[in-house]
């Protein structure tokens, strides 16, 4: 006779074992902390109840009265020998297996446990796990693809290599506190792409690294009967619209309406000024104040009738690599991040080498940062479907229009960091004006200054050429004697 102690538990069909210790990481990859507004400067943990694992195939329920359960595929680290003190070097060895997780949570439960998502993803079936283990031994840990479905549509498709922190360093960090015990699990953080499920829906996470794969684990969303829960006991469920745009992963995919964008520090007079002003007449004043490398070269506008004027957001691509390619190329990578984040009044300015073999955007993130009230584009790389990237009507700069799609030649890598575009260089927040005549960076400190100074030297420059017209000649008006300043003062003056 077979006792409930001797029975296995299918909860545990993707492990060795029931595991001792759960510890799950908050925000791990760029992607996440991208959509999050939010960068962590080392990892940060909580633990889930081994009670919440689930195998393949199995369901969660979504308990009555909530509303915000979201799925977080995830690569689950199982710990094949006992790690206690071990440095980054070799913590990668106490790791025995991988395989595919999925972190469910109850946005509704958040409040009150903060960080430590005891009641939000603790519940029963709220951590499946499977349902095939990978060697460790086989698995290049920086090359670990994660993959997760909805309904059967991709919603998270990113890699190791997206990752803020190596997978070792959770070991070797966490084994700084306790003992890492065989049949332990770290579940490594989610990419972007979480969002709500509601009953009905059916969720499947797979990883793959070196040819082998974890399968699909598959989970289908049930709601739970009952109640609900009892309010003498403890908390209730609640919800609020930062909840909601947590869970579903963005205010628009929440039905909410769009947070205000975030000011770009022009004030309104200042841009009205450099609005006014032509990029000859700033270039002339930089140079005045010793600044002769701050135009963006090599580019052209697809409408020179429309002035340029915002801050720069940036964005750089690297030469292709096709392995590099390969996993930052795909998902949700830093080009696609970057026009996500660009705010009212910014102009995404993009590092490409000056390399215009292949596009650089299309139309879908023109549109994209027209709909986020961008100010505009400028790239010293190619623009492909130019004439719908033209129709979109912002102003966009760019080295020549090309129909290769972007993996021809360049790997989007990173974005707000300073990069190096048409020659000159740009950082997150510097001031950006173009017209006809090309692009310019102009400090933010100097913006004000070198704008008033342009706009007086236009109102000079606009007597000048009056006078000229009425038939004096140049020399001693251009630039003007110490009679001509007399007279250009007087007239002032009187105006």
């Amino acid at each position: 006779m077979t006792t409930p102690a001797d029975t296995p538990d299918r909860r545990f069909a993707g492990l060795p074992g029931r595991p001792g210790k759960i510890v799950a990481v908050h925000i791990s990859y760029e992607s996440r902390a991208a959509q999050r507004g939010r960068r962590p400067a080392q990892p940060s943990y909580f633990f889930k109840a081994s009670s919440s694992v689930a195998a393949s195939g199995g369901t969660i329920e979504r308990p009555p009265g909530t509303e915000l359960l979201a799925f977080e595929g995830e690569i689950a680290l199982v710990i094949g020998t006992a790690a206690r003190r071990v440095p980054l070097a070799s913590a990668w060895d106490h790791v025995g297996w991988i395989t595919a997780a999925n972190d469910f949570g109850l946005y509704d439960l958040r409040a009150v446990d903060k960080g430590s998502n005891v009641r939000s993803k603790g519940g029963d079936g709220f951590t499946p796990i499977g349902p095939q283990l990978i060697d460790a031994r086989t698995v290049d840990p920086a090359a670990v693809r994660l993959r997760t479905w909805v309904n059967g549509e991709l919603v998270q498709d990113d890699t190791t290599a997206g990752l803020i922190f190596p997978l070792a360093q959770f070991v070797a960090d966490l084994s700084q506190h306790f003992t890492l015990e065989p049949g332990d699990v770290i579940l490594a953080g989610t990419p972007a792409g979480s969002s709500v499920v509601v009953p009905g829906d059916v969720v499947e996470v797979e990883i793959d690294a070196g040819g082998a794969s974890s399968g699909r684990l598959v989970t289908t969303v049930v709601q739970g009967e009952g109640a609900g829960f009892d309010p003498a006991l403890g908390s209730l469920p609640a919800v609020d619209d930062t909840q909601r745009e947590e869970a579903w992963g963005s205010a628009e995919a929440a039905g909410l309406p769009a947070r205000p964008p975030a000011t770009t520090g022009l004030t309104p007079s200042l841009r009205a000024k450099l609005e006014a002003v032509p990029v000859a007449g700033l270039s002339q004043q930089l140079r005045k104040r010793g600044l002769d490398n701050v135009t963006i070269d090599g580019v052209r506008p697809l409408h020179p009738e429309l002035k340029l004027v915002g801050t720069a957001r940036t964005l750089r691509f690297v030469p292709n690599r096709e392995d590099l390619f390969a996993s930052h190329g795909g998902g949700y990578n830093a080009q696609k991040r970057a026009f996500d984040a660009v705010g009212e009044g910014e102009v995404v300015v993009i590092e490409a080498r000056g390399e215009a073999g292949s596009g650089t955007l299309g139309d879908v993130l023109a549109i994209r940062a027209h709909a986020r009230g961008a100010a505009g584009v400028v790239t010293d790389g190619g623009v492909r479907d130019a004439d719908a990237v033209a129709a979109v009507g912002i102003p966009v700069y760019t080295a020549g229009a090309h129909p290769a799609v972007l993996g021809r030649k360049h790997v989007p890598w990173d974005h707000d960091v300073t990069i190096a575009c048409g020659g000159t260089t740009v950082q997150p927040g510097d001031v950006v004006v173009g017209d006809a005549d090309g692009v310019i960076v102009i400090p933010p400190a100097l913006a004000e200054e070198v704008a008033d100074a342009a706009l007086a030297q236009e109102e000079e420059d606009a007597w000048i050429a009056a006078r000229v017209a009425e038939g004096h000649p140049v020399d001693g008006l251009f630039p003007m004697n110490a009679q001509w300043r007399a007279r250009y003062d007087r007239d002032r003056s009187t105006r």
